[in-house]
């Protein structure tokens, strides 16, 4: 990948859902929260603010994931019938991770 003038820009996963993703900004934001606060009882008020963010961040991630693992295999189901086996091939590589084909 060669380094252009700019931001790097950096790709989700297509399993993560927007509103996942809008969780990460809403972390990002906490986290500065957590750098601007002036007393210690904000800085631990907006902590566990942060954890419980992180918790349900965390959540929603996993179940995105357990989501789009479990339309791939419905989807391999499918087309396991028909005569094309490279399709199932490559959904069962990309499910064990070893190999991740250019889209």
């Amino acid at each position: 990948m060669s380094r252009g003038s700019g931001p790097n820009k950096h790709h989700h996963n297509e399993w993560i859902s927007i509103e996942s993703m809008d969780g990460v900004q809403e972390m990002k934001n906490e986290n500065t929260a957590i750098d601007h606060r002036r007393t210690r009882a904000e800085n631990v008020e907006a902590q566990t603010e942060y954890t419980e963010t992180n918790k349900q961040l965390k959540k929603s991630i996993r179940a995105d994931k357990q989501k789009c693992v479990q339309d791939l295999e419905t989807t391999t189901d499918r087309i396991a019938g028909e005569a094309n086996l490279r399709q199932p091939y490559d959904i069962t590589k990309k499910l064990t991770g070893k190999y991740c084909k250019p889209e």
